[in-house]
């Protein structure tokens, strides 16, 4: 299937949302499955029998806690999350989601991401904060002030994607997209327009729409869009109305030819796209059009490249109403023009719980998306008997109303999302399931991983943590490479963090308990400034092969010092270690040491490593000096072959004329520079910065191998230490990531895209971050955190 892969094809691999009785994907794919209505009946305040009591219908689709907010992550004080709009807040925790849900860190990412949104009417505003602030609208002129900014930025609707775009350091266009009904849909289109004319090369696609209060219900009126009795009755003949309520949702797109070469986890493939309006033919503003409807439907189709009668399921928009319903399906019966009859599953998701107003569009979106991803088409609820002014028999649909497997001859699944919006803008979107790919792993699942996650606050990462758990236990042990890679290359990386070297995923199961049990102990960094200590260390050289083996960038690294090394003095490297017989006293090991501890921490330098100090001990002097610039690498080699002959001479009381005389080489013709940090002594707690930039300091230096301890414990009085261990009982590669590890708990960045460049992995669907929330509502606040 991926030879058919077409430029314009645009995959969706990021999702998250906001529904009705479902405040994540997961949850709300087991509701649609399991035929669950997500409607809530509520308790009228209106004397019984009278006329406005029986017309009020107490029910709505209401999403759970919508005045929490986890204001410290996304940088708000607790007054300025009080007067932001609640659409702004959770559109904000459902863009970050769909980010982490794609396996993308927007703050590392090179290229640009656009951001296509819109919201609701901000009854937010209108219902609690005008009453809140009228007064001191009126006596202290607040339209002039800050207070009367941030109340703009925080709920007109012209601020939800160019505040998205500041707090996810988005660089793509950022548009706001108005539509009404059909917001959603019109939103998607223009992603996928940016994308292809080349304005962006990802886009985050959403919706947000809260009506508060959300316990309000609504008055009944015959021949009007509400729902006598609150539930939708899509295609039915005692379809009267739809229910309204809440919902927010984001997706992250980009080109499929992209997505399949970078391993990205698709949930499904975009064909084609269509928008129009339906101008003045028709009865009425808020009258929908078969003209329309199905000139966007064909068009659609059309740009897709596709048959009709390859369309095996349609997600309506679905009214639940007398004249909307006749008319769309009217409508994709003129745009399918097939001579096949009912070959093609219909459905919408207002029968679980209503029409969620400007997110609509987004819930039949994620709905079909889903469906295709799991190959099961979930039941349309409430049908029982067709609208009379709707002949399904001679049509080419039919209504799903049970689980149904997807099962189709023709491969691959393709479905249809319409979206209408009052008004007359009219979308359809063209979806195809995500291409079967023969990706090729390469990685050794017989070597260690580093597994790596983080958070703001020690809560937040308890709970992501135990999200972990629960997925990683339900994960075969051969994908604990690509869990890691999605975690680590795939997240933003926070000061509360734990990191742990693990084989497989019943591996990080055990060591994510032990974590938990230890109450996470030593999880943040402190204050002090972080030291990497140079060993200086035959045990070093322990890492040289299977790191070599390893990591394309240490090779080349190694490469270029064994290049030098034999210009310079005929010696190779390779040659060097594999003889195991090197010694204290032998004139081969300094430059053999220098070379390894060289080519390992200028790796981890080009990785991101940038400590405040650094410390040398022995030949780590020597190695020191050239990662801190002060001497260039070639230098550096010259030196440490000056000096492993010159220990040499001290150790055996050689005579220097043997071992020198093939060696013009001296600490003087060094050319020196200053050092780009600070560097400190091991064997002492001063500053060698200046020293290591002359000549003398190296013509009297003796290769103290062993570290000063109590100099040491004086250094880490105002620096966090790291040093490399080797542990003879553990894999080199093993040693190294443990190193690592103990880097990035010092909060060390780290490039994680680097690291894992070399390798074909694929991004996998994990938890996303765990929001510490609080109440934020104005008048209503409180500091009790929600876990």
């Amino acid at each position: 299937m991926t030879e058919s892969v077409k430029d314009s094809d645009i995959a969706i691999i990021g999702v998250s949302c906001r529904f009705p009785g479902a405040n994540d994907v997961e949850t709300f794919w087991n509701n649609l499955v399991n035929g669950v209505e997500s409607i809530q009946y509520f308790e009228g305040n209106q004397a019984p029998n009278t006329d406005e009591a029986i017309r009020h219908i107490h029910a709505g689709s209401i999403i759970d806690n919508i005045e929490l907010f986890d204001a410290d992550f996304f940088g708000y004080s607790a007054r300025d999350a009080e007067i932001t709009d609640p659409q702004h807040r959770l559109f904000l925790e459902c863009a970050w989601e769909a980010m982490e849900d794609a396996g993308c860190n927007s703050f590392n990412y090179k290229g640009a991401i656009g951001v296509y949104a819109g919201s609701g009417l901000n009854s937010y505003y209108i219902n609690n904060l005008i009453p809140q602030y009228q007064e001191e609208m009126h006596h202290k002129n607040i339209l002039g002030s800050m207070m009367s900014l941030k109340l703009m930025f925080g709920n007109d609707k012209d601020y939800l994607s160019t505040l998205v775009s500041y707090k996810l350091n988005l660089r793509g266009p950022s548009i706001n997209v108005q539509t009404a009904c059909s917001t959603s849909l019109v939103a998607i289109h223009l992603a996928c327009q940016g994308i292809l004319s080349g304005d962006c090369d990802m886009a985050l696609v959403g919706t947000s729409n809260i009506i508060v209060p959300q316990k309000s219900g609504y008055f009944y009126q015959e021949n009007m869009v509400f729902s006598p009795d609150g539930h939708s009755r899509t295609f039915d003949k005692d379809a009267k109305g739809t229910v309204f309520g809440s919902g927010v949702a984001a997706v992250l797109i980009k080109p499929l030819s992209a997505a399949l070469n970078e391993g990205d986890s698709i949930y499904a493939v975009i064909k084609g796209t269509a928008i129009n309006n339906d101008g003045s033919t028709k009865a009425g503003y808020t009258v929908p059009s078969i003209i329309g409807q199905t000139s966007v439907i064909e068009e659609a189709i059309a740009v897709s490249e596709i048959s009709s009668d390859s369309i095996t399921y349609v997600e309506a928009h679905g009214t639940a109403t007398q004249l909307g319903d006749p008319i769309e399906i009217m409508a994709l019966t003129k745009a399918f023009n097939s001579e096949k009859k009912q070959f093609c599953a219909i459905g919408s998701v207002k029968t679980n719980f209503g029409h969620l107003g400007w997110t609509a569009g987004m819930a039949g979106l994620i709905k079909t998306v889903l469906s295709l991803k799991y190959k099961k088409i979930p039941p349309t609820l409430h049908y029982k008997q067709a609208n009379p002014k709707i002949d399904f028999e001679n049509t080419p649909f039919y209504v799903n109303t049970k689980l149904s497997d997807w099962d189709t001859n023709i491969i691959p699944r393709r479905a249809g999302v319409s979206a209408f919006g009052i008004g007359g803008t009219n979308a359809h979107i063209i979806l195809e399931e995500a291409p079967v790919t023969n990706f090729i792993k390469q990685s050794n699942n017989n070597w260690h991983h580093i597994l790596t996650l983080s958070a703001k606050n020690k809560s937040s990462l308890v709970g992501i943590m135990n999200r972990y758990q629960s997925v990683i236990k339900n994960h075969n042990n051969d994908e604990i490479d690509n869990i890691c890679y999605t975690s680590n290359a795939g997240r933003n990386h926070f000061n509360h963090r734990i990191a742990m070297v693990v084989s497989s995923c019943d591996d990080a199961y055990q060591q994510l308990q032990g974590y938990l049990s230890d109450k996470l102990q030593n999880t943040i960094k402190s204050n002090k400034k972080n030291a990497l200590i140079f060993n200086g260390e035959i045990e070093i050289l322990n890492l040289f092969q299977q790191l070599y083996d390893a990591h394309p960038m240490f090779r080349k690294n190694i490469n270029d010092y064994n290049i030098m090394l034999k210009k310079i003095a005929v010696y190779d490297l390779f040659q060097i270690i594999s003889s195991r017989q090197l010694k204290q006293s032998d004139q081969y090991l300094f430059p053999a040491i220098f070379c390894v501890e060289l080519a390992l921490f200028n790796f981890l330098k080009l990785l991101g490593v940038k400590p405040d100090a650094i410390i040398g001990c022995g030949v780590g002097e020597i190695s020191a000096a050239c990662f801190s610039g002060a001497i260039a690498a070639e230098d550096g080699l010259k030196l440490s072959i000056y000096l492993g002959r010159i220990n040499r001479i001290n150790k055996s009381d050689q005579d220097s004329g043997n071992l020198l005389s093939d060696f013009p080489f001296t600490p003087n013709q060094i050319s020196f520079a200053s050092p780009n940090c600070e560097i400190l002594s091991g064997s002492s707690r001063k500053t060698i910065k200046d020293e290591i930039s002359n000549a003398e300091y190296w013509r009297e230096w003796r290769p103290y191998i062993e570290i000063n301890t109590e100099a040491l414990e004086e250094i880490a009085e105002d620096y966090n230490i790291t040093r490399f261990y080797y542990d003879s009982n553990k894999e080199s590669w093993e040693n190294f990531l443990i190193f690592l590890s103990k880097l990035y708990m010092s909060c060390y960045k780290i490039d994680w895209n680097l690291f894992y460049k070399h390798n074909s992995l694929k991004k996998c669907k994990l938890p996303t971050y765990y929001f510490n929330k609080k109440k934020h509502w104005i008048g209503d606040s409180e500091d009790a955190t929600v876990v």
